[in-house]
């Protein structure tokens, strides 16, 4: 491995540096980190692992570190993600889909693991189980709700995106930005800040996004691949599920629940593939009457995969981890299970109960 470079710079970790009263990786957990990579032997194997149903974040910081690893002259190197093998179509134009191999392809005994976006083991699916094995567990994450699973923890709540903490252990490790590295970063970043739009788009952000355009890629053709294009079939689909939206002024004590679903009938109908559900809760946020939101896509019988979305005023986190979930106050989600009325009904309950003193702190 090459010797480290220069160290980052203070205000580079999380988003403005550290957020006041909030938790995030102590110079002992960077330094970890960067030692479990460094110690690797020349033929070292190293597995990096997303979680089921890659968004851009998941993707793009795991193809981005990976190929900051290539430049370290990490060659054994492998990137993959549970369930179907599938890369959702805005994608598939990602520098660095050569590193990605199937769940069942993947090392079965890699020396070191790295996860990306993932909160808890159960997103890691059938992929969990490498965690356990005999070589080194790291994982990098903002999930507020992550569960502490790796043998090195980078978790950093304040950061917008776990691209932040890719990028900050990359320049830890003496790897300086390409345009490769650099798009991929940026698709993470630019997905998890809603296109630049959400609260969590801060000074520290834009400075990143700065950091990464320098390289030369292209911004605008960057989003509309990724924000400003879907198939025909995936517009009418939206249309329809659109139409069966429902308002609920009176739920989240009054400030109110718009929601609605998607079953694989649907997707089916108009040939289309799950990963075009990802975007339809933007439509579905933008109600001016309810401060959470909530799209509910069937992913098998009886199964639902949900995403919350909140304005501010309500703590969509509590409401996902209290329902086997996970995610941020603004943004969160949980797999739900029996019918889809069943589902929207536990939300309901659970942004009825009054937010505790704990929970009314880690929103400041």
């Amino acid at each position: 491995m090459e010797p480290a470079a220069t160290p980052p710079g203070p205000a580079r970790a999380g988003v403005d540096g550290a957020a006041a009263g909030s938790a995030g990786p102590t110079e002992a957990d960077w330094a970890a980190a960067v030692a479990a990579v460094r110690r690797l032997p020349a033929d070292g194997r190293v597995l990096l692992i997303c979680h089921v149903n890659p968004d851009g974040d998941a993707l793009g910081s795991m193809l981005g570190f990976g190929l900051g690893l290539r430049r370290l002259g990490v060659d054994r190197l492998q990137a993959t993600f549970p369930g179907p093998p599938e890369v959702p179509e805005p994608f598939r134009g990602l520098p660095g889909l050569e590193l990605l191999v199937p769940a069942a392809a993947a090392d079965p005994e890699p020396d070191l693991v790295i996860c990306f976006d993932a909160a808890s083991e159960s997103r890691l699916g059938e992929l969990a189980g490498r965690l356990t094995g005999t070589g080194i567990a790291l994982v990098l994450d903002h999930h507020a709700s992550n569960t502490g699973f790796g043998d090195v923890n980078l978790v950093d709540p304040a950061a917008a995106a776990t691209s932040v903490v890719a990028e900050e252990l990359l320049a830890r490790l003496g790897v300086s930005l390409d345009a490769g590295i650099a798009e991929c970063l940026y698709v993470a970043l630019s997905t998890d800040t809603g296109s630049f739009r959400f609260d969590a788009t801060t000074v520290a952000v834009h400075e990143m996004a700065a950091r990464l355009l320098a390289t030369g890629i292209r911004p605008g053709d960057i989003s509309r691949r990724i924000f400003d294009s879907r198939p025909f079939g995936a517009v009418r689909l939206f249309g329809e599920v659109l139409g069966r939206a429902r308002l609920e002024p009176a739920a989240a004590a009054g400030h109110g629940l718009v929601w609605t679903y998607a079953t694989l009938d649907d997707l089916a109908r108009h040939d289309q593939r799950p990963y075009v559900l990802e975007a339809l809760i933007d439509p579905v946020r933008c109600t001016a009457e309810a401060d959470v939101s909530c799209v509910v896509k069937q992913t098998g019988p009886a199964e639902w995969a949900v995403s919350l979305r909140s304005k501010g005023a309500v703590d969509v986190s509590r409401v996902a981890v209290a329902l086997g979930g996970g995610g941020h106050r603004l943004a969160a989600g949980f797999t739900g299970r029996g019918t889809v009325d069943e589902v929207v009904d536990r939300i309901r309950t659970e942004l009825a109960v009054p937010a505790t003193r704990g929970d009314i702190d880690k929103q400041r």
